[in-house]
């Protein structure tokens, strides 16, 4: 039974002239247009709107034809799954006929177009994202999302098993919205079927799952998903670095986060729930091919050792020097986190915490400091050539750091006709 509500003055974006003028183009002559999903459902929950997606019972070619007659540019993305990029008033919108699935495959999945927006609603995955609005901003729900959407409850649309086995996908999908828009326990059966048909998680690409992985990173709070999924068994299949390290440290980087104002960071979130192990992190970025800069930042951590939390100020510039900047400050936040939780019963976690907090700081404002000489002026200065001139660099920089970077140019060029006479 649907339920009958607006979002008429709760989204500005819903008054876009883009957006109202590709509607009216796609509802002419018997023809209808809603916009469907996301901006329906975060517009409900009070949530950012970023992508606005429109359904209509235009098929593609048409929905091309009234789109380009009106001076709006189309762009066939997905047209074999009936989905027409539009560019209108330089605003893009992802237009997509109504559809049914025929049979599925993954994301490889035959469908046939129709005018039955209770056949488009049901084939997709969860109520939340199966509401549509009109122009005017009535929704039309037609599988009991705005129930759903004021219990927070994520529920699959028909049998989850089914729906699951139509794209594994929606396992760590199940978990991502989760994240972002339930609360208390996971629907019931979802959750079992999750759990039953985890083994068809390994069929998914790997781009696909690290995508879903780090959105679900991305959430506000991900630590009740993180403990649903290890329950259900699905964390291990994605991450089995996780398993005997454990996820407990995810719940006190959330609480700090919070607290300190820290930045939500997916990768530090990653890390806080895999081992510091430089193996383990390559065979992990190699599995999920996680991009080369993710890889390094989780490598340069796992390989990044800390100093004693009570190293002077000097100290900790020279360990800085020698260190990945990001690897020490990835390692700081989460030894912060560390004794943020053992303070409650340790006064001197909490003293511990204050000190890292304040390396954490200098890092804020760290300007690696160069080196005031090159292998040049070391040739010119010392007559030598070949690997003389590497080991002279490396003991007048090693004499430079450990003065504090105080030495300046004239006193280490002072220092080379010493150093080369020993050669």
């Amino acid at each position: 039974m649907s339920k009958m509500i607006s979002i008429a003055g709760k989204a500005d974006w819903l008054n876009e002239p883009s957006l109202q003028s590709l509607l009216a183009v796609l509802s002419s002559g018997g023809e209808e247009a809603r916009i469907v999903g996301g901006a329906v459902r975060n517009t409900l929950l009070n949530q950012t709107v970023s992508d606005i997606d429109i359904a209509t019972t235009c098929l593609p070619q048409m929905t091309i034809e009234r789109a380009t007659s009106a001076g709006f540019k189309a762009i066939p993305t997905g047209i074999d799954h009936g989905t027409i990029t539009v560019v209108s008033y330089g605003k893009p919108y992802e237009v997509t006929s109504l559809r049914a699935d025929v049979s599925t495959n993954g994301r490889h999945a035959e469908v046939a177009f129709g005018r039955d927006w209770l056949v488009d609603a049901q084939r997709r995955d969860f109520s939340i994202n199966a509401l549509y609005a009109d122009a005017d901003g009535t929704i039309t729900d037609l599988v009991g999302g705005i129930a759903d959407i004021e219990s927070q409850t994520l529920r699959f649309i028909g049998d989850p098993e089914q729906r699951i086995r139509e794209d594994y996908l929606r396992i760590l999908r199940f978990f991502r919205f989760f994240a972002w828009y339930g609360k208390g326990r996971p629907e019931s059966e979802g959750l079992k079927a999750c759990a039953r048909l985890k083994d068809g998680l390994a069929q998914l690409s790997a781009e696909r799952t690290w995508s879903e992985l780090k959105k679900l990173f991305a959430a506000p709070d991900p630590s009740r998903a993180l403990l649903w999924m290890r329950q259900a068994g699905v964390l291990t299949a994605v991450l089995p670095e996780s398993e005997k390290w454990g996820i407990d440290t995810i719940h006190g980087l959330v609480d700090t986060e919070q607290d300190l104002r820290w930045e939500v960071d997916p990768i530090l979130r990653l890390a806080s729930i895999v081992p510091p192990d430089a193996g383990r992190i390559a065979e992990m970025a190699a599995r999920l091919k996680l991009s080369n800069s993710e890889r390094e930042r989780l490598e340069n951590w796992a390989d990044t050792t800390l100093p004693a939390a009570e190293i002077s100020e000097t100290g900790f510039a020279k360990k800085l020097y020698r260190s990945n900047v990001q690897g020490m400050e990835d390692r700081l936040r989460l030894a912060i986190v560390s004794a943020r939780a053992q303070a409650m019963a340790d006064n001197g976690a909490m003293m511990r915490a204050g000190l890292l907090s304040k390396q954490l700081d200098y890092i804020a404002d760290y300007n690696r400091p160069k080196f005031p000489l090159s292998g040049g002026d070391i040739v010119a200065a010392s007559g030598l050539k070949g690997p003389a001139i590497g080991q002279i660099q490396r003991q007048l920089e090693e004499e430079w750091v450990n003065s504090g970077f105080a030495l300046d140019r004239d006193a280490l060029l002072a220092r080379i006709p010493e150093i080369a006479a020993t050669e």
